[in-house]
């Protein structure tokens, strides 16, 4: 295993360029979100620990990512002090295996990792923004 020096965020601190032990990783997602769920699926891939911040359930989470990115668009997740903003799961997979984070895997991912919401994914993450926000329910009529 090569170790070498590199800076995160103003300190100093050694880390193994294969392996995942030594990744730190923070991902800000929502709790019900296509992109979202992507993300994660490369975690399970990969059998990563991270830190979930669900920006839907903790809106402070949320002020939290548009500080650090410099933007609204979610996901992002933050590897060892560097951020990528607005990605997808295959964004993150391709930063992982490009910056020598983890190996490649042939492994299909348990979930896609390149696409939107379905519909019953906007509507579950609607409800949990409504229920958030202490909103009622949606209110449907029939003849």
């Amino acid at each position: 295993m090569l170790w070498e020096g590199v800076a995160y965020g103003g300190w100093w601190g050694i880390m193994a360029t294969m392996g995942s032990e030594n990744l730190e990783i923070t991902a800000y997602l929502k709790t019900f979100c296509g992109w979202s769920e992507g993300v994660r699926a490369i975690m399970r891939k990969y059998d990563l620990s991270f830190e979930e911040k669900d920006i839907i359930k903790n809106p402070a989470f949320r002020w939290e990512m548009e500080q650090k990115s410099g933007q609204p668009l979610s996901p992002c997740v933050v590897v060892n002090g560097e951020m990528l903003a607005d990605v997808s799961g295959e964004e993150v997979e391709a930063f992982l295996i490009e910056k020598g984070l983890v190996e490649a895997s042939e492994e299909s991912p348990d979930a896609p990792i390149d696409s939107s919401c379905s519909p019953e994914q906007h509507e579950k993450q609607a409800q949990a923004e409504r229920e958030a926000k202490g909103e009622p329910g949606k209110i449907v009529f029939l003849d």
